[in-house]
């Protein structure tokens, strides 16, 4: 229960930062819902048709619930919610975290090996973002600039090393969301990021 509550939150974080983005982009009501959707549930959807699964955003109805929260707050406290910028990208690395973990989790469930087990962690904490900037005409954030997806990789890898040892789920959940949102947190707050590169 505790771990769907987080989920939900995570999805919250990420469907705010899809209706930014749609507001900013100058997009209507229904640009803003669409942008908020696909950045909070967009991962793991991707993730749940490379299982073969129903996606749980057909099985669940308050992840829509939650995006059309996410969506009313912006449109009316538009001002207020940019006020919060530095609580927003708190809420977006725990949601990243959480999302991560879910992601392995539902990759060993699936009985994936090691390599498949961070590559749904991926997708799942990465690809509702991915979506967002690429219907909003954007280079994808997670490809250009912060430490994002490494940090994932990062909590994957923690996932498995975790579940080899035997540890119990739970302390895995919050090993890994940990992990990933102190990273994510630590890099952002340092400015730090990859090595880029240019050809001249």
């Amino acid at each position: 229960m505790g771990l769907y509550i987080f989920d939900l939150f995570g999805t919250l974080a990420f469907a705010v930062s899809g209706a930014l983005m749609g507001v900013k982009k100058g997009m209507d009501v229904y640009g803003c819902f669409m942008l908020a959707l696909v950045t909070g549930v967009g991962g793991g959807t991707i993730r749940d048709m490379l299982l073969s699964n129903i996606p749980f955003i057909l099985n669940d109805a308050s992840y829509l619930l939650v995006v059309f929260i996410a969506v009313i707050a912006v449109l009316l406290f538009k001002s207020l919610v940019e006020s919060l910028n530095e609580m927003l990208v708190a809420a977006d690395a725990v949601g990243l975290g959480v999302f991560t973990f879910i992601g392995a989790a539902k990759g060993l469930e699936a009985g994936l090996g090691v390599h498949g087990i961070i590559i749904t962690a991926l997708l799942t904490a990465t690809g509702g973002g991915m979506l967002r900037d690429i219907l909003a005409n954007e280079v994808p954030a997670v490809l250009t600039r912060e430490i994002y997806a490494s940090a994932c990789i990062v909590g994957g890898g923690v996932f498995v090393l975790l579940n080899f040892l035997g540890i119990s789920l739970i302390i895995n959940a919050v090993a890994v969301s940990v992990a990933v949102a102190g990273i994510r947190m630590f890099t952002y707050k340092k400015n730090y990021h990859l090595p880029k590169y240019r050809i001249s």
